[in-house]
Protein backbone atom coordinates (compact mmCIF):
# COMPACT_ATOMS: atom_id res chain seq x y z
CA UNK A 1 0.00 0.00 0.00
CA UNK A 2 1.30 3.44 -0.90
CA UNK A 3 0.14 7.08 -0.90
CA UNK A 4 0.96 9.56 -3.62
CA UNK A 5 0.22 13.25 -3.03
CA UNK A 6 -0.41 15.38 -6.12
CA UNK A 7 1.94 18.29 -6.65
CA UNK A 8 -0.91 20.86 -6.62
CA UNK A 9 -2.19 19.57 -3.27
CA UNK A 10 1.17 20.11 -1.62
CA UNK A 11 1.20 23.75 -2.62
CA UNK A 12 -2.47 24.55 -1.77
CA UNK A 13 -2.66 22.56 1.47
CA UNK A 14 -5.56 20.48 0.16
CA UNK A 15 -5.92 17.02 1.68
CA UNK A 16 -7.53 14.32 -0.44
CA UNK A 17 -9.34 11.79 1.77
CA UNK A 18 -8.98 9.15 -0.92
CA UNK A 19 -5.38 9.83 -1.66
CA UNK A 20 -4.31 6.33 -0.64
CA UNK A 21 -3.95 3.75 -3.35
CA UNK A 22 -3.45 0.08 -2.77
CA UNK A 23 -1.47 -2.21 -5.00
CA UNK A 24 -1.13 -5.92 -4.28
CA UNK A 25 0.02 -8.80 -6.39
CA UNK A 26 -0.61 -12.16 -4.71
CA UNK A 27 1.85 -15.00 -5.11
CA UNK A 28 1.15 -17.54 -7.77
CA UNK A 29 0.67 -20.34 -5.25
CA UNK A 30 -1.94 -18.30 -3.32
CA UNK A 31 -3.83 -17.53 -6.47
CA UNK A 32 -4.06 -21.15 -7.35
CA UNK A 33 -5.03 -22.24 -3.82
CA UNK A 34 -7.33 -19.26 -3.04
CA UNK A 35 -5.53 -18.41 0.23
CA UNK A 36 -4.80 -14.73 1.06
CA UNK A 37 -2.35 -13.75 3.83
CA UNK A 38 -3.41 -10.41 5.51
CA UNK A 39 0.21 -9.61 6.26
CA UNK A 40 0.84 -9.49 2.54
CA UNK A 41 -1.85 -6.76 2.03
CA UNK A 42 -0.38 -3.97 4.20
CA UNK A 43 1.97 -3.53 7.10
CA UNK A 44 1.31 -1.88 10.47
CA UNK A 45 3.16 1.25 9.35
CA UNK A 46 0.84 1.56 6.35
CA UNK A 47 -2.23 1.18 8.61
CA UNK A 48 -1.07 3.89 11.04
CA UNK A 49 -0.28 6.25 8.16
CA UNK A 50 -3.79 5.75 6.76
CA UNK A 51 -5.41 6.45 10.18
CA UNK A 52 -3.34 9.60 10.63
CA UNK A 53 -4.50 10.82 7.23
CA UNK A 54 -8.19 10.23 8.09
CA UNK A 55 -7.79 12.01 11.45
CA UNK A 56 -6.28 14.99 9.69
CA UNK A 57 -9.25 15.20 7.31
CA UNK A 58 -11.80 14.97 10.14
CA UNK A 59 -10.02 17.69 12.13
CA UNK A 60 -9.99 20.01 9.14
CA UNK A 61 -13.74 19.48 8.47
CA UNK A 62 -14.61 20.07 12.15
CA UNK A 63 -12.56 23.26 12.20
CA UNK A 64 -14.36 24.59 9.13
CA UNK A 65 -17.81 23.84 10.64
CA UNK A 66 -16.86 25.47 13.93
CA UNK A 67 -15.78 28.65 12.19
CA UNK A 68 -19.11 28.78 10.32
CA UNK A 69 -21.61 28.12 13.12
CA UNK A 70 -19.91 29.07 16.39
CA UNK A 71 -18.93 32.60 17.50
CA UNK A 72 -15.34 33.49 17.58
CA UNK A 73 -13.53 32.65 20.82
CA UNK A 74 -11.86 36.04 20.70
CA UNK A 75 -15.19 37.90 21.31
CA UNK A 76 -16.14 39.22 24.75
CA UNK A 77 -17.83 36.69 27.09
CA UNK A 78 -21.61 36.81 27.36
CA UNK A 79 -22.80 38.90 30.29
CA UNK A 80 -24.93 37.22 32.97
CA UNK A 81 -28.30 38.58 34.13
CA UNK A 82 -27.98 41.02 36.99
CA UNK A 83 -29.76 40.11 40.20
CA UNK A 84 -32.06 42.86 41.51
CA UNK A 85 -32.29 43.18 45.27
CA UNK A 86 -35.95 44.19 45.60
CA UNK A 87 -36.17 44.02 49.41
CA UNK A 88 -39.50 42.20 49.30
CA UNK A 89 -39.88 41.97 53.07
CA UNK A 90 -39.68 45.75 53.57
CA UNK A 91 -42.27 46.47 50.87
CA UNK A 92 -44.63 43.82 52.23
CA UNK A 93 -44.45 45.64 55.56
CA UNK A 94 -45.04 48.94 53.79
CA UNK A 95 -48.23 47.68 52.10
CA UNK A 96 -49.41 46.26 55.41
CA UNK A 97 -48.83 49.54 57.23
CA UNK A 98 -50.46 51.55 54.43
CA UNK A 99 -53.76 49.66 54.33
CA UNK A 100 -54.05 46.65 56.64
CA UNK A 101 -52.60 47.54 60.04
CA UNK A 102 -54.67 48.57 63.03
CA UNK A 103 -53.77 52.19 62.35
CA UNK A 104 -53.29 52.35 58.54
CA UNK A 105 -51.85 55.32 56.71
CA UNK A 106 -54.75 55.54 54.23
CA UNK A 107 -58.46 55.61 55.03
CA UNK A 108 -61.16 53.09 54.19
CA UNK A 109 -62.43 55.35 51.41
CA UNK A 110 -59.00 55.44 49.82
CA UNK A 111 -58.74 51.65 50.08
CA UNK A 112 -62.17 51.30 48.43
CA UNK A 113 -61.13 53.63 45.61
CA UNK A 114 -57.80 51.91 44.92
CA UNK A 115 -58.81 48.28 45.44
CA UNK A 116 -62.31 48.76 44.00
CA UNK A 117 -63.88 46.92 46.95
CA UNK A 118 -64.10 47.05 50.70
CA UNK A 119 -61.26 45.63 52.77
CA UNK A 120 -63.15 42.60 54.23
CA UNK A 121 -64.12 41.47 50.72
CA UNK A 122 -60.55 41.80 49.47
CA UNK A 123 -59.23 39.79 52.42
CA UNK A 124 -61.91 37.17 51.80
CA UNK A 125 -60.73 36.73 48.20
CA UNK A 126 -57.05 36.64 49.20
CA UNK A 127 -57.59 34.07 51.97
CA UNK A 128 -59.66 31.87 49.66
CA UNK A 129 -56.89 31.96 47.06
CA UNK A 130 -54.32 31.04 49.71
CA UNK A 131 -56.32 27.91 50.52
CA UNK A 132 -56.90 27.13 46.84
CA UNK A 133 -53.27 27.37 45.65
CA UNK A 134 -49.98 27.38 47.57
CA UNK A 135 -48.77 29.99 45.08
CA UNK A 136 -50.67 32.57 47.16
CA UNK A 137 -48.96 31.64 50.42
CA UNK A 138 -45.95 33.24 52.10
CA UNK A 139 -43.21 30.70 51.45
CA UNK A 140 -39.50 30.55 52.33
CA UNK A 141 -36.78 29.75 49.80
CA UNK A 142 -33.67 27.58 50.27
CA UNK A 143 -31.72 30.49 51.75
CA UNK A 144 -34.34 31.15 54.40
CA UNK A 145 -35.65 34.33 52.79
CA UNK A 146 -39.36 35.00 52.50
CA UNK A 147 -40.68 35.14 48.98
CA UNK A 148 -43.30 37.48 47.56
CA UNK A 149 -46.26 37.54 49.93
CA UNK A 150 -49.87 36.92 48.81
CA UNK A 151 -50.62 40.49 49.83
CA UNK A 152 -48.07 41.79 47.33
CA UNK A 153 -49.31 39.48 44.57
CA UNK A 154 -52.99 40.32 45.04
CA UNK A 155 -52.22 44.03 45.32
CA UNK A 156 -50.26 43.91 42.07
CA UNK A 157 -53.14 42.06 40.36
CA UNK A 158 -55.69 44.62 41.56
CA UNK A 159 -53.49 47.43 40.24
CA UNK A 160 -53.43 45.72 36.84
CA UNK A 161 -57.19 45.12 36.80
CA UNK A 162 -58.34 48.41 38.33
CA UNK A 163 -55.94 50.78 36.56
CA UNK A 164 -55.00 48.66 33.51
CA UNK A 165 -51.39 48.96 34.67
CA UNK A 166 -48.71 47.03 32.83
CA UNK A 167 -46.90 44.29 34.71
CA UNK A 168 -43.67 46.29 34.95
CA UNK A 169 -45.50 49.22 36.56
CA UNK A 170 -46.29 47.17 39.68
CA UNK A 171 -42.60 46.60 40.39
CA UNK A 172 -41.99 49.96 42.05
CA UNK A 173 -44.60 49.57 44.81
CA UNK A 174 -45.18 45.80 45.08
CA UNK A 175 -41.62 44.77 44.20
CA UNK A 176 -42.74 42.08 41.74
CA UNK A 177 -41.08 41.45 38.38
CA UNK A 178 -43.09 41.49 35.18
CA UNK A 179 -43.10 37.72 34.72
CA UNK A 180 -44.25 37.12 38.29
CA UNK A 181 -46.95 39.78 37.93
CA UNK A 182 -48.40 38.15 34.80
CA UNK A 183 -48.30 34.73 36.45
CA UNK A 184 -50.07 36.15 39.51
CA UNK A 185 -52.73 37.70 37.27
CA UNK A 186 -53.38 34.42 35.48
CA UNK A 187 -53.58 32.36 38.67
CA UNK A 188 -55.68 35.03 40.40
CA UNK A 189 -58.31 35.02 37.64
CA UNK A 190 -58.44 31.24 37.42
CA UNK A 191 -58.78 30.99 41.18
CA UNK A 192 -61.61 33.54 41.35
CA UNK A 193 -63.49 31.70 38.59
CA UNK A 194 -63.08 28.28 40.22
CA UNK A 195 -63.80 29.38 43.80
CA UNK A 196 -66.48 32.03 43.41
CA UNK A 197 -67.85 31.34 39.91
CA UNK A 198 -70.44 28.72 40.94
CA UNK A 199 -71.97 31.17 43.41
CA UNK A 200 -71.59 34.58 41.79
CA UNK A 201 -72.09 33.60 38.15
CA UNK A 202 -74.88 31.13 38.75
CA UNK A 203 -78.16 30.76 36.95
CA UNK A 204 -81.02 32.41 38.90
CA UNK A 205 -82.53 30.16 41.54
CA UNK A 206 -86.17 30.22 42.62
CA UNK A 207 -85.43 32.88 45.25
CA UNK A 208 -83.36 34.88 42.77
CA UNK A 209 -86.12 34.81 40.16
CA UNK A 210 -88.69 35.93 42.73
CA UNK A 211 -86.52 38.91 43.69
CA UNK A 212 -85.80 39.81 40.05
CA UNK A 213 -89.47 39.67 39.06
CA UNK A 214 -90.47 41.86 41.95
CA UNK A 215 -87.76 44.45 41.15
CA UNK A 216 -88.95 44.76 37.58
CA UNK A 217 -92.65 44.58 38.40
CA UNK A 218 -92.19 47.81 40.35
CA UNK A 219 -91.27 49.50 37.06
CA UNK A 220 -94.24 48.09 35.16
CA UNK A 221 -92.71 45.01 33.53
CA UNK A 222 -94.12 41.83 35.11
CA UNK A 223 -92.28 38.68 34.02
CA UNK A 224 -89.09 40.58 33.11
CA UNK A 225 -85.87 38.69 33.97
CA UNK A 226 -83.42 41.43 32.97
CA UNK A 227 -82.09 43.31 29.97
CA UNK A 228 -79.69 41.92 27.37
CA UNK A 229 -77.05 43.57 25.22
CA UNK A 230 -73.48 43.18 23.92
CA UNK A 231 -70.18 44.95 24.62
CA UNK A 232 -66.95 44.97 22.61
CA UNK A 233 -63.47 44.65 24.13
CA UNK A 234 -60.67 45.81 21.83
CA UNK A 235 -57.93 43.26 21.14
CA UNK A 236 -54.68 45.10 20.44
CA UNK A 237 -52.50 42.04 19.77
CA UNK A 238 -54.96 40.10 17.64
CA UNK A 239 -53.00 37.90 15.19
CA UNK A 240 -52.89 39.34 11.68
CA UNK A 241 -54.49 36.23 10.24
CA UNK A 242 -57.56 36.72 12.46
CA UNK A 243 -58.04 40.48 12.15
CA UNK A 244 -60.53 40.18 9.31
CA UNK A 245 -62.71 37.90 11.45
CA UNK A 246 -62.47 40.04 14.61
CA UNK A 247 -62.81 43.50 13.01
CA UNK A 248 -66.07 45.29 12.28
CA UNK A 249 -66.39 48.48 10.28
CA UNK A 250 -67.91 50.66 12.97
CA UNK A 251 -65.07 49.83 15.38
CA UNK A 252 -62.20 49.72 12.88
CA UNK A 253 -60.11 47.38 15.05
CA UNK A 254 -60.20 43.81 16.30
CA UNK A 255 -62.63 43.25 19.19
CA UNK A 256 -64.07 40.39 21.24
CA UNK A 257 -67.77 40.50 22.14
CA UNK A 258 -69.36 40.03 25.55
CA UNK A 259 -73.09 39.25 25.75
CA UNK A 260 -74.59 39.87 29.18
CA UNK A 261 -77.88 40.02 31.04
CA UNK A 262 -78.20 42.42 33.99
CA UNK A 263 -80.99 43.19 36.41
CA UNK A 264 -81.97 46.46 38.06
CA UNK A 265 -79.41 46.07 40.87
CA UNK A 266 -76.65 45.77 38.19
CA UNK A 267 -76.05 42.09 38.96
CA UNK A 268 -74.86 40.30 35.81
CA UNK A 269 -76.73 36.99 35.58
CA UNK A 270 -75.44 35.76 32.26
CA UNK A 271 -72.23 36.32 30.33
CA UNK A 272 -71.13 34.83 27.02
CA UNK A 273 -67.67 36.01 25.98
CA UNK A 274 -65.49 35.10 23.02
CA UNK A 275 -67.50 35.81 19.87
CA UNK A 276 -65.54 37.44 17.05
CA UNK A 277 -65.97 41.21 16.74
CA UNK A 278 -67.28 41.02 13.17
CA UNK A 279 -70.56 39.52 14.46
CA UNK A 280 -73.62 41.58 15.31
CA UNK A 281 -75.89 41.03 18.28
CA UNK A 282 -78.09 38.55 16.41
CA UNK A 283 -75.12 36.37 15.47
CA UNK A 284 -73.91 36.39 19.06
CA UNK A 285 -77.39 35.49 20.30
CA UNK A 286 -77.44 32.48 17.98
CA UNK A 287 -74.09 31.32 19.39
CA UNK A 288 -75.01 32.02 23.01
CA UNK A 289 -76.34 29.50 25.52
CA UNK A 290 -78.77 31.90 27.16
CA UNK A 291 -81.84 29.85 26.23
CA UNK A 292 -80.24 26.42 26.58
CA UNK A 293 -81.67 25.92 30.07
CA UNK A 294 -85.16 26.61 28.75
CA UNK A 295 -84.72 24.02 26.01
CA UNK A 296 -83.38 21.43 28.45
CA UNK A 297 -86.00 22.21 31.08
CA UNK A 298 -83.43 23.10 33.76
CA UNK A 299 -84.41 26.76 34.19
CA UNK A 300 -86.80 28.12 36.80
CA UNK A 301 -90.29 28.22 35.31
CA UNK A 302 -92.13 31.55 35.43
CA UNK A 303 -95.85 32.11 34.93
CA UNK A 304 -97.20 35.65 35.04
CA UNK A 305 -100.26 37.63 34.01
CA UNK A 306 -100.29 40.84 31.98
CA UNK A 307 -103.49 42.63 30.99
CA UNK A 308 -105.53 39.55 31.85
CA UNK A 309 -103.45 37.14 29.72
CA UNK A 310 -101.19 34.41 31.10
CA UNK A 311 -97.65 33.73 29.85
CA UNK A 312 -95.30 30.85 30.64
CA UNK A 313 -91.91 32.29 29.59
CA UNK A 314 -89.97 35.10 31.21
CA UNK A 315 -88.51 37.70 28.89
CA UNK A 316 -85.59 40.12 28.51
CA UNK A 317 -85.69 43.71 27.32
CA UNK A 318 -83.63 44.23 24.17
CA UNK A 319 -82.85 46.94 21.64
CA UNK A 320 -84.05 47.14 18.06
CA UNK A 321 -81.54 44.76 16.42
CA UNK A 322 -82.74 41.69 18.30
CA UNK A 323 -85.30 39.36 16.68
CA UNK A 324 -88.97 39.33 17.62
CA UNK A 325 -89.01 36.29 19.89
CA UNK A 326 -91.37 35.46 22.72
CA UNK A 327 -88.49 35.77 25.21
CA UNK A 328 -87.38 39.22 23.97
CA UNK A 329 -89.33 42.47 24.27
CA UNK A 330 -88.28 45.44 22.15
CA UNK A 331 -89.22 49.07 21.99
CA UNK A 332 -91.27 50.81 19.30
CA UNK A 333 -89.10 52.52 16.72
CA UNK A 334 -91.40 55.38 15.75
CA UNK A 335 -94.26 55.55 18.26
CA UNK A 336 -97.25 57.60 17.19
CA UNK A 337 -99.91 57.06 19.88
CA UNK A 338 -99.47 58.41 23.38
CA UNK A 339 -99.60 54.95 24.93
CA UNK A 340 -96.92 53.77 22.50
CA UNK A 341 -94.71 56.73 23.40
CA UNK A 342 -95.12 55.99 27.11
CA UNK A 343 -94.27 52.33 26.57
CA UNK A 344 -91.19 53.17 24.50
CA UNK A 345 -90.00 55.58 27.15
CA UNK A 346 -90.43 53.07 29.98
CA UNK A 347 -88.91 50.20 27.99
CA UNK A 348 -85.83 52.14 26.91
CA UNK A 349 -85.34 53.40 30.46
CA UNK A 350 -85.51 49.90 31.96
CA UNK A 351 -83.34 48.44 29.20
CA UNK A 352 -80.47 50.70 30.27
CA UNK A 353 -79.79 48.40 33.23
CA UNK A 354 -77.35 46.34 31.19
CA UNK A 355 -75.77 49.48 29.73
CA UNK A 356 -75.23 50.82 33.25
CA UNK A 357 -73.75 47.47 34.28
CA UNK A 358 -71.28 47.69 31.38
CA UNK A 359 -70.35 51.24 32.39
CA UNK A 360 -69.79 50.26 36.02
CA UNK A 361 -67.74 47.24 34.97
CA UNK A 362 -65.49 49.39 32.78
CA UNK A 363 -65.12 52.11 35.40
CA UNK A 364 -64.42 49.61 38.17
CA UNK A 365 -61.95 47.50 36.16
CA UNK A 366 -60.17 49.73 33.68
CA UNK A 367 -58.52 46.71 32.08
CA UNK A 368 -61.74 45.85 30.17
CA UNK A 369 -62.13 49.46 28.99
CA UNK A 370 -58.69 49.66 27.35
CA UNK A 371 -57.37 47.49 24.51
CA UNK A 372 -55.89 44.27 25.84
CA UNK A 373 -52.32 43.43 24.85
CA UNK A 374 -52.56 39.72 25.65
CA UNK A 375 -52.20 37.09 22.95
CA UNK A 376 -54.16 34.07 24.17
CA UNK A 377 -57.94 34.13 24.07
CA UNK A 378 -58.21 31.87 27.13
CA UNK A 379 -56.32 34.38 29.28
CA UNK A 380 -58.45 37.26 27.98
CA UNK A 381 -61.63 35.30 28.71
CA UNK A 382 -60.45 34.51 32.25
CA UNK A 383 -59.83 38.20 32.97
CA UNK A 384 -63.29 39.22 31.74
CA UNK A 385 -65.03 36.42 33.66
CA UNK A 386 -63.09 37.17 36.87
CA UNK A 387 -63.98 40.87 36.63
CA UNK A 388 -67.68 40.03 36.23
CA UNK A 389 -67.57 37.70 39.24
CA UNK A 390 -65.88 40.32 41.42
CA UNK A 391 -68.37 42.91 40.14
CA UNK A 392 -71.23 40.73 41.41
CA UNK A 393 -69.42 40.19 44.71
CA UNK A 394 -69.14 43.96 45.16
CA UNK A 395 -72.83 44.41 44.31
CA UNK A 396 -73.74 41.90 46.98
CA UNK A 397 -71.28 43.32 49.51
CA UNK A 398 -72.35 46.93 49.13
CA UNK A 399 -76.09 46.28 48.70
CA UNK A 400 -76.94 49.01 46.20
CA UNK A 401 -80.69 48.50 46.62
CA UNK A 402 -82.58 48.33 49.88
CA UNK A 403 -84.65 45.35 51.01
CA UNK A 404 -87.60 44.52 48.79
CA UNK A 405 -91.07 43.40 49.76
CA UNK A 406 -91.25 40.03 48.03
CA UNK A 407 -94.96 39.64 48.87
CA UNK A 408 -96.16 42.88 47.30
CA UNK A 409 -96.67 41.46 43.80
CA UNK A 410 -96.70 37.72 44.52
CA UNK A 411 -100.22 37.37 43.07
CA UNK A 412 -99.05 38.59 39.65
CA UNK A 413 -96.70 35.69 38.95
CA UNK A 414 -96.02 32.07 39.89
CA UNK A 415 -92.56 30.53 40.17
CA UNK A 416 -91.86 26.79 39.95
CA UNK A 417 -88.60 24.83 40.22
CA UNK A 418 -86.99 23.41 37.06
CA UNK A 419 -88.85 20.63 35.33
CA UNK A 420 -85.71 18.52 34.75
CA UNK A 421 -82.33 18.21 36.40
CA UNK A 422 -79.08 18.71 34.55
CA UNK A 423 -78.17 15.59 32.55
CA UNK A 424 -81.74 14.31 32.16
CA UNK A 425 -82.37 13.32 28.53
CA UNK A 426 -85.11 15.30 26.81
CA UNK A 427 -87.10 13.86 23.88
CA UNK A 428 -86.52 15.55 20.53
CA UNK A 429 -90.19 16.40 20.16
CA UNK A 430 -90.11 18.32 23.45
CA UNK A 431 -86.98 20.21 22.37
CA UNK A 432 -88.62 21.23 19.09
CA UNK A 433 -91.78 22.35 20.90
CA UNK A 434 -89.80 24.51 23.34
CA UNK A 435 -87.69 25.96 20.56
CA UNK A 436 -90.79 26.94 18.61
CA UNK A 437 -92.22 28.57 21.75
CA UNK A 438 -89.07 30.67 22.19
CA UNK A 439 -89.09 31.83 18.54
CA UNK A 440 -92.85 32.50 18.44
CA UNK A 441 -93.22 35.90 16.78
CA UNK A 442 -96.97 36.04 17.36
CA UNK A 443 -96.46 35.61 21.09
CA UNK A 444 -93.91 38.42 21.00
CA UNK A 445 -96.44 40.82 19.45
CA UNK A 446 -99.20 39.81 21.89
CA UNK A 447 -96.90 40.29 24.89
CA UNK A 448 -95.76 43.69 23.67
CA UNK A 449 -99.33 44.86 23.15
CA UNK A 450 -100.35 43.64 26.63
CA UNK A 451 -97.37 45.48 28.15
CA UNK A 452 -98.39 48.66 26.32
CA UNK A 453 -101.88 48.46 27.80
CA UNK A 454 -100.53 47.53 31.24
CA UNK A 455 -98.10 50.47 31.38
CA UNK A 456 -100.69 52.89 30.06
CA UNK A 457 -103.21 51.79 32.65
CA UNK A 458 -100.66 52.05 35.44
CA UNK A 459 -98.64 55.15 34.50
CA UNK A 460 -100.76 56.94 31.93
CA UNK A 461 -102.75 60.13 32.64
CA UNK A 462 -106.08 59.46 34.28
Amino acid sequence: MSYESPEDDDESGYVDPVGFTMSYEPPEDDVESGYVDPADLYTMDDFLAQQAHYNNVVSQVASNLQSLFLPSTSSAPRSTRRYIMRDREAHHAMIWNDYFSDNPVFTQQQFRRRYRMNKPLFLRIMNALSEWDTYFTHRVDALGRHGVSPLQKCTAVMRMLAYSACADETDEYCRIGGTTAYESLDRFCRGVIEIFGPEYLRKPTVDDVQRILQMHEERGFPGMLGSIDCMHWKWKNCPNGWKGMYTRGDYGTATIILEAVASRDRWIWHCFFGAAGSNNDINVLNQSNIFTNILMGTSTRVQFTVNGHEYNLGYYLADGIYPEWATLVKSIKHPQLEKDKLYAQRQESARKDVECAFGILKARFKVVATPTNLWKQAEISNIMTACIIMHNMIVEDEGHLGPLNVHEFEDDYEIEPPEHTIGTPVPMAVLIERDLAIHNRGMHNHLKQDLIEHIWERYGPH
